[in-house]
């Protein structure tokens, strides 16, 4: 075993959640030597073409993380393995965080072309693609940001890429919306946190009425220039919104899980052309630091 590859422990827990088949064409190359590839990538950022030859032809490794990005594999997994977790009683339900950090898009990820339009019954969109490939153009160049949940233990429950430029505020929900642990025994998944911290970019009307119908607790600060507006309008204003200040210290964890998920460089710097892929990069990250124990 080499370093950063998966460890006998990790990838018992891994492998039930991974596809049996293929259907037409040929078995798959061993999944285990593949993935190790695919995390070799992850962690160091070098380019496809350059992963060392105990991975395999490069081309298997980059079209099986390719696929899997572009199906909703790695997606699965993941709620595969956060299942497992919550089974196990490893899942810190008492505080998720929402937080966003933003990436810088190195200059061989721009310049996709535009797929081919949609054919009905001919063609399907790949998961998570989007029409501006999540790139974002700002006076530092171009950018992506990822959104997140993050549980207590420092990892996190859903993920989602966007252009660098775009607002905290209006992607809160859904991120939310994205968090849906299975429950071995059956039924609904869990969605729901027993209380919810973020910073004052979350703070709005439409986030607090949000949570406030989901039943959802929420530490979040309120900005200044919203206290001075409430408070000008008198008892039309509203009533201040609750601050707890011993909760919010809790922050620090969801800022503490984006510097895990920074610490791959294919994440920290975005290496992808598709945004489905580099959606895929992240949520491979997250994998990883869900089968640690």
């Amino acid at each position: 075993m080499g370093r950063g590859d998966l460890s006998d422990e990790e990838w018992a827990r891994l492998e039930p959640h991974l596809p049996k088949n293929v259907g037409r064409g040929g078995r798959w190359q061993s999944h285990r030597r593949v993935i190790n590839g695919i995390l070799f990538r992850q962690r160091t950022g070098i380019p496809w073409r350059d992963l060392p030859t105990r991975f395999g032809k490069w081309k298997t490794v980059h079209d099986r993380h390719r696929r899997w990005s572009a199906d909703g594999t790695w997606e699965r997994v993941l709620q595969a393995v956060q299942a497992q977790a919550d089974a196990e009683g490893r899942v810190d339900w008492s505080m998720v965080s929402v937080d966003s950090t933003v990436c810088r898009v190195h200059q061989h990820a721009a310049g996709a072309p535009k797929l081919a339009p949609l054919i009905p019954g001919k063609r399907s969109r790949p998961a998570q693609h989007q029409s501006d490939e999540a790139l974002g153009r700002s006076r530092g160049g171009l950018s992506t940001k990822i959104h997140l949940a993050g549980e207590g233990g420092l990892r996190p429950l859903a993920l989602l890429v966007t252009p660098g430029q775009w607002g905290d505020a209006p992607q809160m929900i859904p991120v939310l919306d994205r968090v849906r642990v299975p429950r071995p025994s059956g039924g609904r998944p869990r969605t729901r946190p027993d209380h919810l911290s973020g910073d004052k970019a979350y703070s709005s009307r439409r986030n607090r009425r949000y949570l406030r119908r989901r039943h959802i607790k929420h530490t979040i600060p309120e900005r200044r220039d919203q206290r001075s507006h409430r408070r000008n309008r008198g008892s039309k204003g509203g009533r201040p919104a609750v601050f707890d200040r011993a909760r919010y210290v809790r922050r620090n964890e969801v800022e503490r899980t984006v510097n895990r998920i920074k610490n791959f460089r294919a994440v920290a710097t975005r290496y992808d052309k598709r945004a489905y892929v580099f959606h895929g990069t992240a949520t491979v990250a997250a994998i990883q630091l869900w089968l640690r124990r």
